[in-house]
C-alpha cells in the first residue's frame, strides 16, 4: 500500500517558450555640435616699468638669527654643530682644499719667473717700413697700415730687412742694427719717451 504525501503537489509541465528575436540595432544619429566662435576681448598690454615691478615669491628669505638663546632654536652652537673645522671662526676651506693633505698647487714644482714690470713692445721690422710711402713714420701711421694693433702701446723697431729711403721714424725703442741702418740711409731716429 503506497502512502502519498498530501502536501506534495505536482508541478505543471513547463510551457515551451520560443526565444524572442533580438531587436535590430538602431541607426546612430551623429549630431555635430557646432561651436560658435566667440571673440575674446583682447586685454590691453601693460608695459613693464619701475612703477609696477613686483618681487617674486621667495625672493626675500627671512634672516636666520644666531646665538639668541636656546629658546630660539639657534642658540649655543649657532647651527654650526659641535667642534670640528667648520665650527671654528674664520675660513674653514678654500679653493683647492683637499681635506688637509698637501694640495695640488703646492705639490707642483715651480719654475721660471714672471716679471711684473716687464714692458711688452709691438714689433715692426725695417722690411715693413720700406714698403710704406710716408716720409715720417709714427705709431698712428703704423696703426693705419695694420702693422700694429694699438698706437697707445709701445712700439719697437727691429733691424730685419733693408731700407734705402730716408725716413724719420718715431718709436718707443730701436734695436742697434735698426737705428744704424736708418741713419745710414739718411733717415732720422726719434725715441718717444712718453706714450702718445
Amino acid at each position: 500500500m503506497k502512502i502519498t504525501n498530501p502536501k506534495k503537489t505536482v508541478k505543471p509541465a513547463a510551457k515551451e517558450t520560443h526565444p524572442k528575436p533580438a531587436p535590430e540595432p538602431k541607426a546612430k544619429v551623429v549630431v555635430k555640435k557646432v561651436k560658435k566662435a566667440v571673440k575674446k576681448e583682447e586685454k590691453p598690454v601693460r608695459m613693464l616699468g619701475l612703477e609696477n615691478l613686483k618681487t617674486p615669491n621667495g625672493a626675500h628669505k627671512k634672516r636666520k638669527y644666531l646665538g639668541r638663546g636656546s629658546g630660539s632654536g639657534h642658540g649655543k652652537t649657532s647651527t654650526r654643530g659641535s667642534k670640528g673645522q667648520t665650527s671654528r671662526s674664520g675660513r674653514d676651506f678654500y679653493t683647492g682644499f683637499e681635506g688637509g693633505q698637501t694640495p695640488m698647487i703646492r705639490r707642483f714644482p715651480k719654475r721660471g719667473f714672471y716679471n711684473v714690470t716687464r714692458k711688452e713692445y709691438q714689433i715692426v721690422n725695417l722690411s715693413s717700413l720700406a714698403k710704406l710711402k710716408a716720409a715720417e713714420i709714427t705709431p698712428q701711421v703704423l696703426e693705419d697700415e695694420d702693422l700694429i694693433k694699438n698706437k697707445n702701446k709701445p712700439v719697437k723697431i727691429l733691424g730685419e730687412g733693408a731700407i734705402t729711403t730716408a725716413l724719420t721714424v718715431k718709436a718707443h725703442a730701436f734695436s742697434k742694427s735698426a737705428s744704424d741702418l736708418i741713419t745710414k740711409a739718411g733717415g732720422k731716429v726719434e725715441i718717444i719717451k712718453k706714450e702718445e
